[in-house]
This record gives structure tokens, C-alpha cells and sequence, in this order.
């Protein structure tokens, strides 16, 4: 049987509109999301239809057992240098997981004769290797990596300002709708929100085959990384971790939270400080994200709790053996995900809100807004609301909305097909579907 193409133009036009504009073209993710597919195949063939030739295509797998000597950047650099000419015509360098590179002494340096608070630079790793082939006039290079602290937080200080990062995210549900074979896109949207959009398993055809390599990621790829990467040694706690941030998406928490929790469930208690750092560990591991409390009137951010959300709620629910079927706080996530993926800075809205209880007393309550989205100048407050049954309901997800005091857009998200509708109020109702489709549909309101 022919291999199923899954085809990832959103990311390919991206990397093609920064072709040789002197940048390192940094290609982040989760792994197992075709990273390596995008940069490897999808891109490299678009570049040979461009009339690239195949010896200006240099490529480097780092996971690949024959390229392992390339681990040590500088094997790395006498190896690209060695298949780079002269001309006016670009090469194109592509190394594939590029946090497998090694940190080495450099050559002609007496490591024990400097002072330990100098000796970091006595060391050469990619960073050099990759800011050395930027002053090559003809040479164009992308990496992939799959830890965002090695790649995304130190973009700027070891590319020098000449690195852009490119997230890839699992499929997102325009990508997966078309693979999917099915004709109603609400129903669609529902199978997706329960199978993500991982790529090996939205090419498998069994429901159980698909389950199970879904499970199997966590134990034999992401946790085994994490262990191997942050030398953690309790694979237990980091185990409960996941389920507990896994069943509570969409939720405020943060980690004495969930050390409360673990602790009922499990008897576990690991300090607040061990789950600082394994929640880290997992955001930089792009399985987990999170979005920070903003106090809309304050105009302030509330450092905790905050919200997390998962990656990809097919890796979550298989982590969930399937049990959890409410289907709101997923789509709150996918919202969340997909508002990532157009390049959205997200927070969560906090309205401050006065009213009078039964016996006259004044107080105040915070009120919520699942999402402020903000890119560039332009701001949108979303709730995502599933359903919207009753007045009370409708009440609950409007009110901190017209409460915000300013004349920004203000748009409700609920289930199913409906196009943009604008109420009385002037806040806008549409459908998920419509919302997950359309990626211009945001700037058209």
C-alpha cells in the first residue's frame, strides 16, 4: 500500500518566505509531530521543485545511527563546510534534531588552567557551529529540535538576534479534516477533539492500534526523554504529574494544587519546588502549555494559579484511557492550541465585578474570560462556551464580557457550524467549526 502524503503547507509557506533572509530558521515541537517531515521531505521537495539541485541540499539527522560522529559540532562544521562551494547559488543546510549535539572542549584549550567561572567559554557547542555558517554569503540553514528551553528561550542570546523559531504543532483540525473522509464537519470536530492530531495515528485505520501508540508515546518517547534529559530518577511522581495536569485542562491550578491532589490520590507529596521543575520539564518538552491570569481593569498579570493545556488532546485522552467524555474544557483546549498556532498571544481575562448579595452588602467577584487574544494592535476576548442551553448560562459567559469597559471585540465560540452573529450587545456567536477552519475568520469580524 502506497504511503498516505499529509500534506503541511501552512508550515512549508512559512519556511519558504524566509528563505536566505539571514536567519537560522529554528523548527520546534513536540516530538513525533512531523517536524522532521516537514524540514526533510515536504520542504526538500518543494525546493527541488523550485530548481534547487539535489548537491545544494545538505542534510544531517543527529537521532540517525550514521551521523552519531556528527554529534560533536565541530565534525559537524569540517562536515557541512566540506560539501558547501563557492558561487552565488544558496545551499541549504538541514540538521534534524539538533539538541543531540554535544558540548565539547575547544581544540588547543587547557581546561584546567582556566577559572571555573570562565570555563563555559572554553567549550564549543552547535550555537557556534550554526552562528559560524551565518557568515557564509550562500548558505541558508534550518534545524529541528524537540526541547524548547535548549531552542527557544536561548534563541536570542546564543543566535545573537539572527535566530527565528517556527513552532509545528500536531495536526491542527483544518489539516486533519481533509484526511479524515468524513462528510460532517461538526461530527468530525467531535472524533478529533477524542484522537488529536498526532500524525502516525491519524494515518492509522484501527481504533485500537491508533490507542495504543498514543499510550505507548508517554512511556517509551516522552517521559524516557525527560528522565534521560533533567536526570530525573522518580519516574512515579513525574507519571502522576501528567495525569494530573491531563484531567485538569482548561483549570486553575498551580503546583501546591496539584501536590494536593497527588497527595488524595496517590499519598504522594513531592514539594512545590520538584513540581515547579517537572511542570517545566514538561512545557519544555512542548507536552504541556499554559496561559497566565491578566486583570482586564487592573491591566496587571496574576501570577498564579494559571491554566494548562495539553499539546494534543489525542496524547491526553490516551493517557486517560478515554474515560473523561465531556467534551468542553477539549474544545476550550483546541481554541487554545489553534490560537497558538495562528501566532496569537493568549491570556487568560480576569473582570473584577461588583454586585449586592441578598442582605444590601457590596462585594466583589473575579469573573472570567477564557481567552484575551492579542496579535500586534488588535485585541479579542473569546469565551468558549459548549453550549449555551439557558438564560443562565448565557448570562454566566456574557456578563464579564460587557463588564470589561473597553470597545474591544468580544466573540462567544460554542459547538457546531454557526457563521458569526452578532447580538444586541455586539458580541459576536460562531461555531467552533467555522472558528477551526477559517484562520482569517478572527481579522474579518
Amino acid at each position: 500500500m502506497a504511503k498516505r502524503h499529509i500534506p503541511r503547507d501552512f508550515y512549508v509557506e512559512k519556511l519558504l518566505a524566509r528563505r536566505m533572509n539571514g536567519f537560522v530558521k529554528v523548527i520546534t515541537g513536540i516530538r513525533r509531530c512531523g517536524k522532521s517531515y516537514l524540514l526533510g521531505t515536504l520542504f526538500r521537495e518543494r525546493l527541488l521543485g523550485d530548481g534547487v539541485s539535489e548537491n545544494h541540499i545538505v542534510s544531517v539527522d543527529l537521532d540517525d545511527k550514521k551521523f552519531i560522529p556528527l554529534r560533536d559540532p565541530l565534525k559537524l562544521d569540517d562536515y557541512v563546510r566540506s560539501r558547501v562551494r563557492g558561487g552565488k547559488k544558496p545551499y541549504y543546510v538541514f540538521i534534524d534534531e539538533i539538541q543531540r549535539s554535544l558540548k565539547v572542549p575547544a581544540p588547543g584549550i587547557d581546561i584546567a588552567s582556566i577559572p571555573p567561572e570562565d570555563r563555559e567559554d572554553a567549550f564549543v557547542t552547535f550555537y557556534d557551529v550554526l552562528n559560524g555558517w551565518q557568515k557564509l554569503e550562500n548558505v541558508d540553514v534550518y534545524v529541528t529540535g524537540s526541547n524548547s528551553k535548549t531552542l527557544s528561550s536561548d534563541i536570542a542570546t546564543n543566535f545573537r538576534d539572527r535566530g527565528q523559531q517556527i513552532r509545528v504543532w500536531p495536526l491542527s483540525f483544518s489539516e486533519w479534516f481533509p484526511m479524515s473522509g468524513m462528510s460532517d464537519k461538526a461530527e468530525a470536530f467531535r472524533r478529533y477533539l477524542t484522537w488529536g492530531g498526532m500524525p502516525a495515528a491519524v494515518l492509522m485505520d484501527e481504533s485500537d492500534e491508533r490507542a495504543d501508540y498514543l499510550k505507548r508515546l508517554f512511556d517509551e518517547v516522552y517521559i524516557k526523554d525527560i528522565r534521560e534529559r533533567h536526570a530525573v530518577k522518580d519516574d512515579l511522581v513525574i507519571s502522576c504529574l501528567i495525569d494530573v495536569l491531563s484531567s485538569d485542562i482548561g483549570s486553575l491550578t498551580n503546583p501546591h494544587k496539584v501536590g494536593d491532589t497527588m497527595n488524595s490520590l496517590w499519598k504522594l507529596r513531592p514539594s512545590d519546588h520538584t513540581l515547579k521543575s517537572y511542570i517545566g520539564y514538561l512545557e519544555d518538552a512542548f507536552l504541556f502549555g499554559h496561559a497566565r491570569r491578566f486583570d482586564v481593569k487592573g491591566r496587571r498579570y496574576i501570577d498564579s494559579p494559571v491554566k494548562y493545556y495539553t499539546t494534543d488532546l489525542g496524547l491526553r485522552n490516551a493517557r486517560l484511557n478515554f474515560r473523561d467524555t465531556d467534551a468542553s474544557h477539549p474544545m476550550e483546549n483546541a481554541i487554545f492550541n489553534e490560537l497558538l498556532r495562528r501566532g496569537c498571544n493568549v491570556d487568560v481575562g480576569v473582570v473584577p465585578i461588583s454586585s449586592r448579595n441578598g442582605g444590601g452588602r457590596q462585594t466583589m467577584r473575579q469573573h472570567e474570560i477564557d481567552f484575551i487574544v492579542n496579535r500586534g494592535n488588535d485585541k479579542i476576548y473569546i469565551q468558549s462556551a459548549l453550549r449555551m442551553d439557558d438564560s443562565a448560562k448565557e448570562r454566566q459567559e456574557t456578563l464579564p464580557l460587557r463588564k470589561t469597559g473597553d470597545f474591544f471585540k468580544k466573540v462567544i465560540i460554542t459547538e457546531g457550524y454557526g457563521d458569526p452573529v452578532a447580538d444586541s450587545d455586539g458580541i459576536i456567536r460562531m461555531g467552533v467549526v467555522p472558528f477551526m477552519l477559517d484562520e482569517s475568520i478572527l481579522k474579518r469580524l
